[in-house]
């Protein structure tokens, strides 16, 4: 402790004295310290009274709010997942998940106001999207993390947030990225890279499920091969090959 906080030794303090944890705190957190500089009193009361929690601040899971309270308007510190994906959902009554389009606020901004052709990595000249309508896999894992650091100066507590990883990224790029987000301070680092071999997740890039190859073996011995994205018929319900292989994974048919 002295020596992650050497202020303290300046203070008297010595190897063995007991700290009151309302000091600890208020005068020896990063963040109250930061604080103290903007409000001095409010530290000293905290530092003499204490306070009922042990941490300030933090930065809540964003992309779920965005989505049911602005329609996809705002997603905090995150850059938007992408601007046309599927999001997966869990309906009563239905075993494999349901695949549902989203777009991004700004695309459909974009679409109402300028141009309503416009769409993501159109073929079409004219429904290209402006150099700067970028998405989350557009960030590389390092600047996902500068932007956490940026806001992590201002939180003490933790702060949810994803690097995107394309699925081809290259391992020698990534393969420092925790140990770079230990070292800019960070309370924590999540990254996700979209894996056809293991459960989706909720979020699914129409890209991906394109690129993706999904193999079923039937009764009869034969085999059956379709792209993530094609829709198949199963049990008297339509599917998307992804979430069905997903749905047989993970047993909601029984064995296979």
């Amino acid at each position: 402790m002295l020596r992650l906080r050497p202020e303290m030794v300046d203070d008297g303090y010595q190897i063995g004295d007991e700290v009151p944890g309302r000091i600890l705190h208020a005068k020896y957190s990063r963040y109250m310290q930061q604080l103290a500089n903007i409000e001095p009193e409010l530290v000293e009361q905290l530092a003499e009274k204490g306070a009922r929690f042990t941490h300030h601040s933090s930065i809540a899971p964003t992309g779920t709010i965005s989505l049911s309270l602005a329609n996809n308007a705002s997603n905090g510190i995150e850059p938007s997942f992408a601007h046309h994906y599927s999001r997966n959902i869990i309906r009563a009554g239905k075993k494999s998940k349901e695949k549902v389009d989203v777009y991004s606020y700004e695309l459909l901004a974009y679409r109402h106001l300028i141009n309503p052709k416009a769409m993501p990595y159109s073929d079409d000249p004219k429904a290209q999207l402006p150099d700067y309508f970028i998405a989350a896999d557009d960030v590389t894992p390092k600047q996902h993390v500068d932007i956490q650091a940026a806001a992590q100066k201002w939180i003490d507590s933790s702060i949810s947030k994803t690097a995107n990883v394309p699925t081809d990224y290259p391992y020698e790029d990534f393969k420092s990225i925790y140990q770079y987000a230990y070292q800019q301070g960070l309370k924590g680092c999540t990254t996700f890279r979209f894996n056809p071999e293991v459960f989706q997740g909720v979020l699914v890039k129409e890209s991906d499920l394109e690129n993706t190859t999904y193999q079923f073996t039937l009764e009869d011995g034969t085999t059956v091969e379709l792209k993530g994205n094609e829709e198949v018929e199963y049990d008297g319900e339509l599917h998307s090959a992804a979430n069905l292989f997903d749905a047989l994974k993970e047993g909601y048919y029984g064995k296979f």
